[in-house]
């Protein structure tokens, strides 16, 4: 998660971590208490997956191999889902994931989003593993073989990314691998 203002007046975040470490259960805390709209860039792109868009098959295919989007379907999604809340206070889930989704954010949203810091959700492989087994979504990417394709793509894409905020002084992390309370009395002091 990194915190961005949109425009001159709003605050943004960006959050990462590995699939399973509890990104989506902070951030409606987050969203919750402290009045930012979240953003998902996996529901963005399951959504128009399921709308049966242009982009639909493609974006099926990427997930179900667990590889990245394309960084233009990403950023056209997260950036029309951002303007049309009409909300300056945005948490965006799961991006960038690697160094050309960074770069084609910042590039995109220069002037529109002002990045504060990066959250990242640290927690063990095997239990994100056993947390996405147990939430049970129907989601087609929840299942052992997506998930270790899913994480697999994340250590050797994300890491880079992670570094990138590391050396600007941008890089919050916590330790995801505690109870859901836990992680957030971590997490709330961030946004205090």
């Amino acid at each position: 998660v990194s915190t961005q203002s949109t425009g001159s007046s709003g605050i943004n975040a960006e959050y990462g971590g590995p699939p399973g470490a509890g990104k989506g259960t902070q951030c409606t805390k987050i969203k919750e208490e402290f009045g930012y709209i979240h953003r998902s860039a996996g529901d963005l792109l399951r959504a128009e997956q399921a709308a049966g868009s242009d982009d639909g098959e493609l974006i099926a295919d990427y997930i179900k191999n667990g590889k990245i989007v394309p960084i233009e379907i990403t950023i056209k999604l997260l950036e029309k889902a951002i303007v049309s809340s009409g909300v300056n206070k945005v948490l965006i889930d799961g991006f960038p994931r690697d160094e050309p989704n960074l770069a084609g954010w910042e590039s995109a949203m220069t002037g529109k989003m002002n990045t504060q810091f990066m959250l990242y959700f640290d927690c063990d492989e095997e239990e994100c593993l056993r947390r996405a087994m147990a939430r049970n979504q129907n989601r087609a990417d929840d299942n052992p073989e997506s998930f270790r394709k899913r994480i697999a793509t994340y250590n050797t894409s994300t890491t880079a990314v992670i570094n990138i905020f590391k050396g600007r002084d941008l890089l919050r992390r916590i330790n995801a691998n505690g109870s859901p309370e836990e992680v957030w009395s971590e997490t709330k002091q961030l946004f205090q």
